[in-house]
C-alpha cells in the first residue's frame, strides 16, 4: 500500500516550492527544477507543511535560521548520514564536500557524499546548499544562482 501524500505549494525568492507530506512528517522540499507539482493550492494541506510554508517564509524574512519540523528522509543509510552532517552546518556558514567526507567518516569520499547531497529530498531546510566546492561554489540542484541566492540570504559570499 502506497503512503497518500500531500502537496503543497509555496512562493518564494528563489521561485516555487513545493512542500510534500505524508501527512504527519514533511518528507520533500522541491526546488522549481525538480518537475514536482503541487495538487491543490495547499489550503487543504496538513498542519504539517503549514508550519512548513511559515517557516520558510521566516527564513526568507531573515527571521529564522533553523528548521523545526517533523521530517522524514527517505534514502540509504549513507544517504541519511550525509543528510544528517548536512543539518548540523550552521545558519551562515559553508562546508567543503571534502570537509562533509571526513565528516561522515569517508575522508576519500567527496564524490560520493556530493552524489548524496545532490539526493536530499528536503532542500533549504536540510541545507545542501552550505557544501561547496574546494575550489568555489559548486553545484546545486536548483542551480547556481538559487544557490548563491541562499548563501547571500544567510549572509556568505558566494
Amino acid at each position: 500500500m502506497t503512503t497518500p501524500t500531500f502537496t503543497m505549494p509555496v512562493d518564494t525568492p528563489v521561485g516555487r516550492l513545493v512542500l510534500e507530506s505524508d501527512g504527519d512528517v514533511l518528507v520533500g522540499i522541491w526546488l522549481p527544477t525538480s518537475g514536482m507539482k503541487a495538487r491543490g493550492d495547499g489550503r487543504d494541506a496538513p498542519p504539517v507543511l503549514k508550519e512548513a510554508a511559515r517557516q520558510l517564509e521566516e527564513y526568507f524574512g531573515r527571521e529564522r535560521t533553523a528548521f523545526d519540523i517533523p521530517m522524514e528522509l527517505d534514502g540509504t543509510d549513507f544517504q541519511r548520514e550525509v543528510w544528517a552532517e548536512l543539518s548540523r552546518i550552521p545558519y551562515g556558514e559553508t562546508i567543503s564536500y571534502g570537509e562533509l567526507a571526513r565528516r561522515v567518516g569517508r575522508p576519500r569520499g567527496p564524490r560520493a557524499v556530493g552524489q548524496a547531497n545532490g539526493k536530499n529530498p528536503i532542500a533549504i531546510a536540510v541545507p545542501c546548499h552550505r557544501v561547496v566546492a574546494s575550489s568555489g561554489i559548486g553545484g546545486y540542484g536548483g542551480g547556481l544562482p538559487m544557490k548563491r541566492a541562499l548563501l547571500t540570504l544567510e549572509g556568505v559570499t558566494a
